[in-house]
């Protein structure tokens, strides 16, 4: 390993476990919530909303 490499890699910043695991979770509830709105929407809102966003993605959809 080159002087550069080890300095380099000792400057990198160390990433702590509270922190990666807040960020889990936070993706899990986001995730759920997801989940439990697509569930419990009804059907044809939720198929408007999906529509409207490939119109103005410019996705063809028809």
């Amino acid at each position: 390993m080159t002087k550069n490499a080890t300095t380099r890699a000792a400057t990198l910043p160390k990433t702590s476990s509270a922190t990666t695991t807040l960020s889990i979770l936070a993706a899990a509830v986001i995730g759920l919530g997801i989940i439990s709105v697509a569930g419990h929407v009804q059907a044809a809102t939720l198929h408007d909303a999906a529509h409207d966003v490939r119109h103005a993605t410019g996705f063809p959809c028809h």
